[in-house]
């Protein structure tokens, strides 16, 4: 198994920013790579089970299953079932924590799969940096401090 893990801390309350991460069609709306996004049969985006299916600014096309949702937990787990990449039995997780000193958001995203190991390196940098810290930035600057 692959593991890729990205964290931040975003300088707005952890509610506000859920309110953006927690719809699962709403990547096009914080995340510089999608460019459009839907929930297919028009199920609602926070049913679990609902597979979304976006395409990429760079063409690419990526259907997910919404595995877990908790407004609790203020987190979401999701598999990937078709990618471009290179890889099988993605499973990753993106939560955010309160941080109580400053009224913050501790963010954290992370995956595993499994891959061929000689596309781990780049699959690695490209998931960690081009799609995780990419997200995480965007929130970072959506909140604008």
């Amino acid at each position: 198994m692959t593991k890729v893990y990205v964290s931040t801390v975003i300088p707005a309350p952890a509610a506000e920013v859920w309110k953006i991460v927690r719809n699962f069609n709403g990547l096009p709306s914080w995340t510089p790579f999608v460019a459009e996004s839907r929930i297919e049969h028009n199920a609602p985006p926070d049913q679990i089970g609902c597979i979304r299916n976006f395409s990429l600014r760079n063409g690419g096309r990526i259907r997910e299953r919404l595995l877990a949702l908790s407004d609790y937990d203020m987190s979401c787990t999701y598999a990937i079932l078709e990618s471009p990449m290179p890889l099988t039995d993605y499973i990753a997780t993106l939560s955010l924590t309160p941080v109580t000193d400053g009224n913050a958001t501790f963010a954290e995203w992370q995956a595993e799969f499994d891959c061929a190991p000689e596309r781990e390196a780049a699959l690695v940098r490209d998931i960690g940096t081009g799609v995780f810290q990419a997200g995480l930035t965007a929130l970072k600057q959506r909140f604008g401090r």
